[in-house]
């Protein structure tokens, strides 16, 4: 389906370490850390390991909770959820699908339209300047 093929060393020589820490082991940045929490202008934020394009600034809106958040993802994007009960919680993960990065996760909790909060980490995206949804 898409990159998933390359070894751990091609990914370190690809990402910053914590870019490689977020996307590739399942990690989080710390709240309010990331590039674009507040970070409001238009295009679309791709896959930081593949390039896949993933949302558009449209979906993003200011949860207050330290890290990206969209409402929704492009169309193309077709992001895999996957259970997560790490840390003693029950969470929804959300990855790439062409590269199985690890993006954040998806809570019930956002506006409208979706009604769903994309919980991003800023290192597990790209942006790309432009009009924001294709």
């Amino acid at each position: 389906m898409g990159q998933t093929d390359k070894t751990d060393e091609e990914w370190k020589a690809l990402l910053t370490q914590e870019q490689y820490r977020v996307s590739r082991e399942s990690g989080t940045e710390a709240p309010f850390s990331g590039e674009y929490e507040q970070f409001w202008d238009k295009g679309q934020y791709v896959c930081v390991c593949c390039g896949h394009a993933l949302f558009g600034s449209e979906s993003k809106f200011n949860a207050g909770c330290g890290w990206p958040s969209f409402h929704s993802e492009l169309t193309e994007a077709h992001i895999v959820q996957r259970p997560d009960t790490s840390l003693g919680m029950s969470r929804i993960e959300l990855l790439c699908r062409n590269c199985d990065a690890h993006l954040g996760h998806i809570f019930p909790d956002g506006p409208p339209p979706s009604g769903m909060r994309y919980c991003i980490n800023s290192a597990s995206l790209r942006f790309e300047p432009g009009d924001g949804e294709t």
